[in-house]
């Protein structure tokens, strides 16, 4: 008698074609990295840089910072209505506009 062979299990088509997918890492690759950013080298002293100037006095960040304050400990109310001031924004808003009346150097406001 002849030696068997072993059965193999053959899939049945599903019509449809297999196709491999090629891994990714998460990014498309256009050829090589291009180099962005840096920064740029000078030579010598500092080349053609202006001293930066403040835009807020020392004395009016502390006014913000009362302010701040007086906002966390639940005790800081809105001028006219009298209402509790619940926004950190509006707190800012409020020790800036007193920095303000004190004659402190603030930028104009850009609301009004």
């Amino acid at each position: 008698m002849a030696p068997r062979r072993k059965r193999t299990s053959k899939k049945k088509a599903t019509g449809r074609k297999k196709t491999t997918r090629k891994k990714t890492t998460g990014r498309k690759s256009s050829g090589p990295r291009k180099k962005t950013g840096g920064r740029k080298k000078t030579s010598g002293k500092k080349a053609g840089r202006k001293k930066s100037t403040r835009k807020y006095s020392p004395r009016s960040s502390e006014f913000v910072r009362e302010e701040m304050e007086e906002f966390k400990e639940g005790k800081l109310r809105s001028g006219r209505s009298g209402r509790k001031v619940t926004n950190p924004r509006q707190a800012v808003a409020i020790g800036l506009s007193e920095a303000r009346r004190a004659g402190e150097k603030v930028p104009e406001n850009s609301n009004e």
